[in-house]
């Protein structure tokens, strides 16, 4: 569609906020994306980062990870070099344009309804590597331990 989302923090710029309200207007691209998704999600063996996925999909192990708007700004702000404050602000935003998006189309309230997950994860005093080494466990002992070979 035109934007060049490739860097991290992209959503938080001007552009990623126009795509937003695009996205608000006209739900087309979502439903693009979602259903080149679901297709990923029937071949299997796969990683999606996705928040409609878990609801979507029938397959796969479904993981939440769940942190505070507080520490989520924390980690935006030093991410992107921005005070806490602007950052909550740029989550709060975000986060209900977001939220208005899914629910119109689908009907679920992203944050609120963690009924299609299989694991619910507090991150909010983890580091990156910490939740990677969580979930690698999670993931050998629950999963790959129980298939068959």
């Amino acid at each position: 569609m035109g934007y060049k989302a490739k860097d991290r923090g992209w959503w938080e710029t001007s552009e990623g906020k126009r795509f937003l309200e695009q996205r608000l207007r006209d739900p087309t691209f979502d439903k693009q994306i979602d259903n080149e998704l679901l297709r990923y999600a029937e071949q299997g063996n796969v990683v999606l980062d996705s928040w409609t996925m878990p609801w979507l999909s029938q397959k796969g192990f479904k993981i939440w990870l769940e942190v505070s708007p507080k520490e989520r700004a924390k980690r935006l702000a030093q991410r992107d070099g921005i005070s806490p404050k602007e950052a909550a602000q740029i989550i709060r935003i975000k986060d209900g344009k977001t939220k208005q998006i899914y629910e119109h189309l689908y009907g679920f309230k992203l944050g609120e309804d963690y009924s299609p997950f299989d694991l619910v994860l507090d991150s909010e005093s983890l580091t990156s590597k910490e939740v990677f080494e969580t979930l690698s466990l999670v993931i050998d002992r629950l999963l790959l331990s129980r298939r068959p070979r």
